[in-house]
């Protein structure tokens, strides 16, 4: 059968709006998934003390780490800034966050109770989100929700495609950077490490006539912000985006602010009982 033109739309078949009404199914249910509890986790930090804080410059990356059974902040000290997220296990860059996979069982936008998970063959949570002074914006009249996990981080290839320019402060480079200073990898080896991000403080969704992507103006302001309790022991790296709060499409003309880090530890025997959670327990054979 040959192909239609670009310009002509396929026929819909007399049964379409039957195809159309098939029930939704989700694709990952999770009720056997393991639930954090959020209530140990609450008196945990109730009795935590700081042990180390970090201002991430507008337009800058900086990495950090933090201990199994420790608290990250995350904070907007100054006013609406957009942080890029990445994580890894503190001993073995190879596992790091898996985005896609925290959105498949998790949702498009991520809040309290939910987990970032690593990638395979280890699919074991890595944080878990303890608390978020923005939970109560939920998902607006647009479609758009806060914190999201569909969006990638932005990079200077996709940028030099579409308009043929050299940029070298999107998050991506941001984060190479940081990696590299880290580690002492080079550039060139860090830059493989560094993955899809959670989108902190971002506001996007999908648009409803062509399902593109977007965003807008994010809701933060000063003093907003995330916590996580660190479910392993984490490398993290965190880019606080040239787009500022992401409502315009022009990095030259958005007002950035800088992100603050802080690694709060809970009084000794605060935890006791908790355990680092075990990677996935799939055999790993493959069939073979």
């Amino acid at each position: 059968m040959p192909a239609l033109p670009p310009d002509q739309p396929a026929k819909a078949p007399p049964d379409a709006a039957a195809r159309r009404a098939a029930p939704p199914v989700i694709c990952y249910p999770d009720g056997t998934l393991p639930r954090p509890d959020l209530a140990l986790y609450a008196r945990a930090r109730a009795g935590a003390e700081k042990t180390a804080e970090m201002l991430v410059p507008p337009r800058e990356a900086r990495c950090f780490r933090v201990a199994a059974g420790q608290f990250l902040r995350i904070s907007c000290p100054e006013g609406s800034q957009v942080g890029d997220l990445n994580l890894w296990a503190a001993g073995d860059l190879s596992e790091r966050f898996f985005s896609g996979k925290t959105r498949a069982l998790h949702g498009t936008h991520v809040g309290v109770g939910d987990r970032l998970w690593s990638c395979l063959p280890w699919l074991r949570p890595m944080a878990t989100i303890t608390t978020d002074s923005l939970g109560w914006y939920g998902v607006d009249a647009d479609g758009a929700g806060v914190h999201d996990v569909i969006g990638t981080r932005c990079d200077p290839y996709t940028n030099a495609l579409l308009t043929g320019g050299q940029y070298h402060h999107h998050c991506h480079s941001n984060l190479i950077r940081a990696l590299a200073a880290e580690t002492g990898l080079t550039p060139d080896a860090a830059e493989p490490h560094v993955h899809d991000v959670l989108n902190l403080f971002m506001c996007t969704g999908f648009t409803r006539d062509t399902q593109r992507y977007f965003t807008k103006a994010s809701p933060a302001r000063a003093g907003d912000h995330v916590e996580f309790f660190a479910e392993i022991d984490l490398l993290g790296a965190l880019s606080a985006c040239p787009w500022g709060d992401c409502g315009t499409n022009s990095p030259a003309t958005a007002t950035c602010h800088p992100l603050m880090v802080e690694i709060l530890a809970p009084a000794p025997g605060a935890l006791s009982g908790w355990r680092s959670p075990a990677p996935a327990p799939y055999d790993r054979s493959h069939g073979l």
